[in-house]
Parts: structure tokens; C-alpha cells; sequence
């Protein structure tokens, strides 16, 4: 009976102490950077692009328009991921954007809010890609276990980065073809 009084009490500091951190520590903030050897509106052009999403992100299914227009300031979308398994839905509403220079979103799901924040900046015909993210869990626990995995999440979106520079460097695409005048455009 000894031990499981102390077994029982250990039990609760270890759980105090698990929410606790949450309080302590109610949200994480990261930034990662690339540098990707590609033009900079290459590079945008490849981080809009759909049909790429899935190389660069992990379980990334599709995206779902719900209101606005994709691509512009207060468009909403629902991401879909498949995460071990498991269908996820974030929501993600753009809150700043200008084309070729940064993106803005807020992405919301049930366990967390993300604040986050896209740059890319040419130099010397390559171009940065940098990364601000602030999230915070919804609940106390998720809070928690938000303080707890705050090294995994930054590494995760060092893993995306790395699999962005790989898609944009291997990518055959051309986003900008040339327009070739036709003879009866010439004649004109």
C-alpha cells in the first residue's frame, strides 16, 4: 500500500508538471531557411502549384476551396492530409499576400493554430526561402504537448523546406512559356 501511495503521487507531479508547461510555455515560434538554386518566380510558381504540393509536403491530399479566390487575400481552403493513417483537415485562411515576394495564412485545426509566414528573396539569380511560424495549441493539453514536441514541429518544417528545395531545383515545368508570334500576327 506503501509504494502505491507513492507511485499514485509521483503520478500526480508527473501530471501537474505535463500541464504546468503548458502554461508555462502556451505556444512555440521557429524560422527555417533555404537557399534553392532556381529563380525566384520559379520558385513561387512551384510553392503555388498543386500538383506539387505532395512532393514537398508529407500525406498532403488536396485542397478544397470554401470561400474567396485561391491566391488572394481571405481565401479560405481546407488542406487535406493523411497523417499515419488518419485523414487531417486544416484550415487555411490567407491573410497577406504579394505575389513573388511573401504569403501570410492562418491555419487552424482542432489541436492547434498556426501563424505563418512564406519570404523569398532573389540573390544572385537563386533565391532564399525563409519561414516565420507561430503556433499555439487549442486546449491545455494540446498546449502541453505543444511545449513538449516544439523541437519535432520545427523539424518538420525543416523537413518541407528541404523537400521544397528538392521539388523546385528538380522541377521540368515551365510556368512561363514564351509566346511565339504566329505569321499572321507578323503580317498584321
Amino acid at each position: 500500500m506503501k509504494y502505491l501511495k507513492y507511485i499514485l503521487g509521483i503520478l500526480v507531479i508527473l501530471i501537474i508538471g505535463f500541464f504546468v508547461l503548458g502554461l508555462v510555455k502556451p505556444e512555440i515560434t521557429y524560422e527555417c531557411e533555404i537557399v534553392v538554386d532556381k529563380p525566384l518566380a520559379e520558385c513561387w510558381a512551384v510553392t503555388q502549384d498543386e500538383e506539387k504540393m505532395s512532393e514537398w509536403l508529407p500525406g498532403f491530399q488536396k485542397v478544397e476551396r470554401i470561400s474567396g479566390t485561391i491566391g488572394t487575400v481571405g481565401a479560405v481552403t481546407d488542406v487535406y492530409f493523411i497523417t499515419n493513417g488518419q485523414e487531417m483537415i486544416i484550415r487555411e485562411t490567407v491573410t497577406d499576400i504579394v505575389p513573388n515576394e511573401t504569403v501570410s495564412m492562418l491555419f487552424e485545426s482542432d489541436f492547434m493554430n498556426m501563424d505563418y509566414k512564406l519570404n523569398m528573396t532573389s540573390i544572385d539569380g537563386k533565391t532564399k526561402i525563409s519561414s516565420y511560424t507561430n503556433t499555439a495549441g487549442n486546449g491545455m493539453f494540446s498546449k502541453s504537448v505543444m511545449a513538449l514536441m516544439g523541437g519535432s514541429i520545427k523539424a518538420q518544417e525543416e523537413t518541407n523546406l528541404a523537400n521544397l528545395k528538392k521539388t523546385i531545383e528538380s522541377n521540368t515545368k515551365d510556368y512561363f512559356p514564351e509566346v511565339v508570334p504566329s505569321v499572321e500576327q507578323e503580317d498584321n
